[in-house]
């Protein structure tokens, strides 16, 4: 006998169109909180946007003291220091702003940070990075993210028709949008791994959107004689098994990471299970929603039929 795992019974007839003015007002909610927490806020920039030192030290002790290395270092006066375990108990990261002036400012900064560690801490691996280096990274985020976007617009266009792909990108938008709402509202460190994190989410969201625009195309041409609301949720209650196992499964391994990979990755995989959170909904609640407000049928009859029914009258 066989025992298979159901998230969800078989054969749900959910009114997944009949929330969509729900979802709409806690979409807005999202995004203009998210906005107007990056905007009074803002965001907290890591080491390779903001320019600084990295140093990753390790102890000869049993484990790293992280508080007295907080307060030994912070009585330094070197501006916003970060200190954090990671991997074993007796490795440490020490992230130290940039300091005003030139090269040589920074290599002082340097030595009296390693000077006040002491012979306990050895320091295993240290990093420079320069504002303009910082803001060419920057700028290359943001580019990549928009890239992105295009590219996955364009994608979607040429698979399905330019309706699938407004409402994809306003999915994606409001997908990532909502992700920087939360590092804003955590005070995670934004940097090049959050970037990553970011294109992972929209690689993610749009997978699943996918999935579920193939079945709202072949169930237009299946079900021609059904209103489009009808259609809408027939396809998504039949997807609806496959969306929530992939993500229940992502989720998993997202809490091992979150739970066991140590601080450098907490912050990562957090970014991450949130986006395959606002992912699902996304491809559920907003993306088709959004696609309900397009006349589908008549974008998609194809030209043949509609020439034999105008022949037909």
């Amino acid at each position: 006998m066989s025992f298979r795992l159901k998230l969800v019974p078989e054969k749900t007839a959910f009114d997944f169109q009949g929330k969509n003015k729900l979802a709409a007002i806690i979409s807005l909610v999202l995004v203009i909180g998210a906005v107007a927490l990056f905007s009074v806020k803002g965001l907290n920039l890591g080491i390779d946007f903001k320019g600084g030192i990295l140093l990753e030290v390790r102890t000869s002790q049993a484990s790293a003291d992280i508080g007295a290395l907080r307060s030994d270092l912070g009585e330094l006066g070197l501006g916003d220091i970060s200190i954090q375990s990671f991997g074993t108990d007796q490795d440490v990261l020490i992230r130290v702003q940039r300091q005003e002036g030139d090269e040589k400012a920074q290599l002082a900064a340097l030595e009296l940070v390693t000077q006040t560690l002491g012979a306990d801490y050895e320091v295993r691996r240290t990093e420079f990075v320069g504002p303009t280096v910082g803001e060419e990274l920057k700028q290359n985020g943001i580019l990549a993210v928009m890239c992105a976007l295009i590219a996955i617009m364009v994608y979607i266009w040429f698979r399905f028709e330019w309706q699938f792909s407004i409402a994809a990108i306003i999915a994606l938008s409001h997908d990532i949008l909502s992700t920087i709402g939360l590092f804003a509202l955590t005070s995670f460190e934004f940097n090049l791994a959050t970037v990553a994190a970011i294109l992972t989410i929209a690689g993610y969201s749009i997978n699943d959107t996918v999935v579920v625009f193939d079945r709202v195309r072949e169930n237009m041409r299946r079900y021609k004689s059904y209103e489009q609301r009808e259609i809408l949720n027939i396809s998504l209650n039949e997807t609806l098994s496959r969306t929530l196992m992939t993500s229940v499964t992502t989720a998993l391994a997202l809490f091992a990471i979150i739970f066991f990979g140590g601080a450098v990755l907490r912050d990562f995989a957090i970014a991450l299970l949130w986006g395959v959170i606002i992912g699902t909904y996304s491809s559920v609640f907003v993306a088709v929603g959004f696609l309900s407000r397009f006349d589908l049928k008549a974008a998609m009859q194809d030209p043949d039929e509609e020439e034999g029914a105008s022949l037909d009258g």
